[in-house]
């Protein structure tokens, strides 16, 4: 299961907001993001590759957001 808490913490770490992360990953809306990261919608995949990749961790460490 994804830790969504280290999640949030990566992203604030890195001087990130939740529209930072909606406009690095091409999203539309701060909600598809907000969504994910509070659990309301699954991550997928790809999905957590391209946010991790973004908050500087590559696949190897991608296991650093599981519990």
């Amino acid at each position: 299961m994804i830790n969504l808490e280290r999640l949030k913490q990566s992203r604030i770490d890195n001087n990130l907001s939740q529209e930072d992360m909606v406009k690095l990953l091409n999203w539309k809306s701060r909600s598809q993001y907000s969504k994910r990261e509070n659990g309301q919608v699954s991550i997928g995949a790809d999905e957590l590759i391209a946010i991790a990749k973004i908050l500087g961790y590559d696949k190897k460490e991608i296991g650093y957001f599981f519990d």
